[in-house]
Formats: structure tokens, C-alpha cells, sequence
């Protein structure tokens, strides 16, 4: 192959590489990595960084997991690294205040879950997970000294959310300067090449590149900041504690469903950031809408088997697709659901509640009264109704059902 022809070639696949990403540091390291593989089949490693702080991962997380799967494709070999020391200490990044600390049976059982998760996107065999409790640990307080002399206070104020908090008199643990520099001798440790990290990780993320400079490990990490996946809403960023969010490990008739309830606009921006169809295959997908030969529908319909099929399988993915079809389709109920008892009478909006279907009376109310709750598919207006003995179908939306058998 020509030299003119690997440059093509490279420039291409970089292409895909950059996809969705909203800013890179040091495009030529990039392009030498890739062009290097191609021409002497050279791997460079790419390294994230997920502290586990909870046990379950969402759709928002996974957009830097398919990042790296992009990478492996194209000679990466993936640093896949568990925070399990940094954890303790919490990433402040964006946080207001100091945040709790986990306990250590936590993060095992979090670590855990997330070595579970993550394969159904990443190749296990060009990933090494690892633990930065590896390295950290032994550098003892002699070596964690050295690292605090690496970088002044006044610099680490200059990051945002430690300025705002400083300026509004708000506490800053000694603890939470130490973040941002174990985070960069992470990368001193691996010797990383590429780090990539969300956009609030910005500070973080070049830290590294100065922290390999200051230990001399003899390279600088690229850096790739990937932006913050918007939720169900199109609006805000995903987050359990918001309720927009998709979980990895939700079962597929759910995450057939919460995908098929995005809005058209947002479903591009799922497309770009989660789906493994290309660059060319996806803006033909948006010609076809644009001059009317393909439904939106249809299109979200396909993002969204891909997507399950990826978590689950691909006859788990078309069962899912069956059922919503039936469902919401046909205006009929799911064959399979949750099924709860409770004793007569019992007020409508508790119900809602204990069947797990609202999670308070105060928004089981709101619900009924934006005329979003169904009783054996008939629309509830009574907020104060009382269900008597007898069997019920409850329905919250348009996906959310339960049984409940209500007894004397």
C-alpha cells in the first residue's frame, strides 16, 4: 500500500474515530498512533477511567465504552481502569460539596458489576482492566509527597468548580486536590497514549499529560473528551437520580421501549454517540427521512434493536420489538408483569407507588392528573380513588404495567 494510500486510509478511520467527540488534545499524536498500525501493525493503549461509585451503568456511560470499542478496531488496546482507590475519595468534579465516602465492601461489589457490564461492549481480548489501588497503595507517603510537589495550590484553583466553591467559601478537602493527581499517575503508571473522558474531565484529563512530562515517562497522552449524553427528556444530562436514563442492565422489553420514546431530534445524537453503524450508513438513514422514504419511526426502530441486541441478544431484541408492537401497537397489555398484592381499600396513589410504578404519591397524583394512569386500560381523573378486592391492571404511561390483587 502506497504511502499516500495509508494516509487516506488513516485520515478515514479517524474520522470515525473523532465521531460525536467534542474536543481532542494533540491530533498528530492521533494520526501517528493509527498510521503507525497500519503501517507497522503497532497497538497504542487507550485508557478510561469509571470509579464505582454505583452498581449499575447507563447508556450514558456507555458512550465512552463504544469510543473504545471504535479503538480496538483500529489498534487500540484498551486500558479499562476501576477506580477502586480513587473512590474512596470521590470525583468533585462538578460537585458542590464533599462527597460521602464509600466503603470498601462498596466499591468491591460495584467494581464487581461493572466487569460484568462492560464486555457486552468492549473485546476482553484487547482489554486489560486493572485497579489503580495497584499502584497507588504502595506509593506510601513519601511518594505521595513527591506527587503533591508536582503541582501548586493556586493552579488548582484555576479549575472551575474548586473556584466557585472557593469564592462561595465552600469546604475543599485536602483530599479532593489529591483527585485530580492520582488520576494523572494513573497515566504515569499505565504510560497511556490516549486518555478519553467526558468534558466535565477536562482538567483531570490533562493532568495526565502533565504528569507524564513531570515523571518522564517519555510520552504524552492524546487526550478525547466525549460530550454528556442527554436523558429521555432531550434535556438534561442522563442520570438515575433524574429518572431519564436508559440502565445497561434493564430488561429488553424496557430498553426497547425507553428508546422508541425519544424524540426524532434526540434519536441522531443516540445514533452518533452509541450506534456501530457508520458514518456514510447513518447519513443515508437521515436522507431517507428527510425526503420521506423512510419513517422516523422505523429508523428509531432499528437504532433501538441494535442497541438491545447489543445488551441482551438479537431474539431478545426482536421479542422486545414484537411485544412494544402488541403493546402499544394494538393498545393491548404485556403478556409478562410485575405482579403485587395489598389489602382493601387502598388509596390509588399508594398503590401506584407500592407497585413501583410512580416513585411517590406526590407524582402519582400529578400523573393521574395528566391523565397518564389507566385501570384495566381505562383513564383514572379521581387522585383520591380507592381500590376495593378484586384484580387490577395498572398503567402508568405508555410502558409501565402492573398486576395487583387487592384482598378483604
Amino acid at each position: 500500500m502506497t504511502n499516500e494510500a495509508l494516509n487516506d486510509k488513516t485520515v478515514n478511520v479517524l474520522k470515525e474515530i473523532f465521531r460525536g467527540c467534542a474536543e481532542t488534545i494533540d491530533d498528530a499524536r492521533f494520526f501517528s498512533l493509527v498510521k503507525t498500525y497500519f503501517e507497522k501493525g503497532e497497538t497504542y493503549t487507550v485508557k478510561a477511567g469509571f470509579d464505582p461509585t454505583a452498581p449499575d451503568l447507563h447508556l450514558g456511560h456507555t458512550v465512552l465504552l463504544h469510543k473504545l470499542a471504535t479503538f480496538q478496531k483500529y489498534g487500540g488496546r484498551v486500558q479499562f481502569l476501576i477506580g477502586d482507590f480513587t473512590a474512596q475519595i470521590g470525583d468533585p468534579t462538578g460537585k458542590s460539596e464533599t462527597r460521602k465516602k464509600l466503603l470498601p465492601t462498596q466499591i468491591e461489589e460495584n467494581a464487581k458489576s461493572y466487569k460484568e457490564q462492560v464486555f457486552k461492549v468492549l473485546d476482553p481480548d484487547k482489554t486489560t482492566v486493572v485497579f489503580n489501588s495497584e499502584w497507588i497503595n504502595p506509593l506510601g507517603a513519601a511518594g505521595m509527597l513527591e506527587l503533591t510537589t508536582t503541582f501548586n495550590v493556586a493552579r488548582m484553583l484555576e479549575r472551575d468548580d474548586f473556584d466557585k466553591r472557593h469564592k462561595a467559601g465552600i469546604s475543599i478537602s485536602i483530599s479532593e486536590f489529591l483527585y485530580p493527581l492520582l488520576q494523572g499517575y494513573d497515566s504515569v503508571h499505565l504510560k497511556s497514549d490516549i486518555e478519553i473522558g467526558g468534558t466535565d474531565q477536562k482538567f483531570n484529563l490533562l493532568m495526565g499529560r502533565h504528569l507524564q512530562r513531570a515523571y518522564q515517562v517519555g510520552k504524552e497522552q492524546a487526550v478525547m473528551m466525549m460530550p454528556i449524553l442527554e436523558g429521555l427528556d432531550g434535556v438534561q444530562k442522563m442520570s438515575k437520580s433524574l429518572g431519564n436514563y436508559i440502565a445497561v442492565a434493564d430488561e429488553p422489553n424496557e430498553m426497547f421501549g425507553k428508546i422508541l420514546s425519544i424524540s426524532d431530534t434526540l434519536m441522531w445524537r443516540y445514533y452518533e454517540l452509541l450506534s456501530s453503524q457508520s458514518l456514510d450508513e447513518i447519513e443515508a438513514l437521515k436522507a431517507g427521512v428527510e425526503n420521506g422514504s423512510l419513517h422516523p419511526k422505523k429508523v428509531k426502530e432499528s437504532l433501538a434493536l441494535e442497541i438491545t441486541e447489543r445488551f441482551h441478544s438479537r431474539d431478545a431484541a426482536l421479542g422486545a420489538q414484537a411485544e412494544f408492537e402488541r403493546v402499544h401497537a394494538q393498545s393491548e397489555i404485556p403478556s409478562e408483569m410485575d405482579e403485587f398484592s395489598a389489602d382493601a381499600p387502598i388509596w390509588i396513589a399508594k398503590a401506584l407507588v407500592d407497585c413501583l410504578l410512580s416513585p411517590s404519591t406526590s407524582q402519582a397524583r400529578r400523573e393521574i392528573k395528566q391523565g397518564s394512569v389507566k385501570i384495566d386500560q381505562n383513564k383514572l381523573n379521581d387522585e383520591q380513588y380507592q381500590l376495593e378486592a378484586g384484580e387490577y391492571i395498572l398503567q402508568v404511561g405508555k410502558r409501565k404495567f402492573a398486576r395487583l390483587k387487592v384482598t378483604q
